[in-house]
């Protein structure tokens, strides 16, 4: 009996010191083999514009389905709720005021095809700072981040790139300057004004055979489709699909094509090595009417600093990392994209800049971790709202592109609480005046911590 009971502790021991040394290799294939990634991100898609948060008639199964098997955000932000800022941010970690990516009085809100600022080469984007670990990058979409020499995504780290410039509006006749839209492969124009009826497809095919041809190393994909921002193209697979009309036939075709890449990284082997996150540049371009998205719960949209301009849909997929089915309440952001990019990569964060991203991976693995527990909302150059926990306070306001309506400030500042109130319909502020104060001295400080560049919206503007 004794020699019997010796042989079984023998045993135990020897199968523990086993799956101690298989778990120790798969630590260590973690570390020596860095995940890919790739971000997709939407245009003018609002938060309440998929099935899965909730809206009745667009049909969006393969975003519902990696919601269903990944992480899905209910407190998601942008670093700016108009196109050219929000890029900027996402792109490099960094709140556009510290770029030179944010508007001023004097110019637009996003640069245009008169434009000639852009990203300064001294911003370092994801693509550039994962060149450090041999990552291949590429961009599938819409840039926006200046089309002038010197500013195009193969100046910014980007080893290949199938696109457009800027928005696919800006075009004759609204843009009467302005040349046919020009669609781009690298830093050579193929083709001028494109079928954007087939944009979303060739984007498709694009990715799929970047990620191809890089599934034995690692990549970083970018993914920024053009739609649904205005005016609406699907393909005739798509036209006259969905009940929500043509918005809804395009968010459609932009949910096929999630699905798409997805069934792609699993059919190569490779989706267990891949972080994917879907997101949306804005909120919904309300003015737009049935041609624009729904913001859901949330008030107002694009260009406002309200929630239904800087709150977004958000999805984040790897099997095997990725809790399925989650749901998560923590406060995150598109500048946190980038600070987990390079932890993912094992790069260092340059210690020569203020970069305002956190790294996600806690709460990718733990829906319950918080990141941050600050938001700043600024329209163009100026700070409007400051956001600390459940509170939020609006120390200036704007109806979402109503250039006729003045900014109107508040002393004092309107106070919501978020978490309660998150269509900012109740404002507490006289029951709460010792939390305005709190906030109060948050905005100025961050105030204090901006150091003044130029505009690059300004440039040509």
């Amino acid at each position: 009996m004794k020699y019997h009971v010796k042989n079984i502790l023998f045993l135990v021991a020897v199968r523990t010191f086993f799956l101690s040394f298989l778990s120790l290799g798969a630590q260590n294939k973690t570390i020596n083999t860095p995940p890919n990634i790739i971000v997709i991100f939407a245009d003018d898609l609002g938060y309440g514009d998929l099935g899965c948060y909730g809206h009745p008639t667009i049909n969006t199964p393969s975003l519902d389905k990696m919601a269903a098997e990944g992480l899905r955000f209910t407190q998601f932000y942008v670093g700016a709720s108009v196109c050219t800022p929000s890029r900027a941010a996402l792109l490099t970690g960094r709140l556009p005021i510290r770029s030179g990516m944010a508007g001023s009085d004097s110019s637009g809100n996003v640069l245009y095809p008169r434009s000639t600022g852009g990203l300064p080469a001294s911003e370092i984007t994801i693509a550039e700072a994962l060149r450090e670990k041999d990552y291949q990058s590429a961009i599938i979409g819409k840039w926006h981040l200046g089309h002038k020499e010197g500013f195009l995504p193969l100046n910014h780290g980007f080893d290949y790139w199938f696109g457009i410039p800027y928005s696919n509006d800006m075009i004759p006749p609204r843009y009467k300057t302005a040349p046919l839209l020009p669609l781009y492969e690298n830093e050579k124009v193929i083709e001028s004004d494109p079928d954007q009826r087939l944009l979303t497809k060739r984007y498709t095919e694009k990715a799929i055979h970047f990620i191809t041809e890089n599934k034995d190393r690692p990549f970083f994909l970018y993914y920024p489709n053009n739609f649904p921002h205005t005016p609406l193209y699907a393909s005739d697979d798509f036209q006259n699909k969905s009940r929500r009309g043509l918005y809804g036939d395009v968010v459609e075709e932009l949910d096929w094509s999630v699905g798409e890449i997805l069934k792609t990284l699993k059919s190569l082997g490779i989706a267990e090595n891949t972080l994917v996150i879907f997101t949306s540049d804005n909120g919904p371009w309300l003015l737009r009417d049935v041609e624009g998205g729904s913001a859901g719960l949330l008030y107002e949209g694009k260009s406002s600093s309200y929630e239904g301009g800087y709150r977004v849909p958000a999805i984040a997929w790897w099997p095997g990392t990725i809790k399925a089915g989650e749901t998560t309440a923590s406060v995150a952001a598109t500048m946190d994209i980038y600070a987990t990019a390079l932890k993912l990569a094992d790069v260092e964060l340059s210690k020569d800049r203020k970069i305002d991203g956190s790294d996600l991976y806690p709460l990718l693995t733990d829906s319950k971790k918080e990141v941050r527990d600050i938001v700043y909302y600024y329209t163009r150059h100026q700070l409007y709202a400051v956001r600390k926990g459940a509170w939020k306070a609006h120390f200036t306001t704007r109806p979402s592109y109503k250039k006729e309506v003045p900014p109107k400030e508040h002393v004092p500042p309107l106070l919501f609480n978020i978490e309660n109130d998150p269509s900012e319909q109740y404002e507490v502020g006289q029951y709460h005046p010792e939390i305005i104060e709190e906030l109060k001295k948050l905005f100025e400080a961050h105030l204090n911590d901006i150091e003044p560049v130029i505009s690059q919206l300004d440039l040509g503007y």
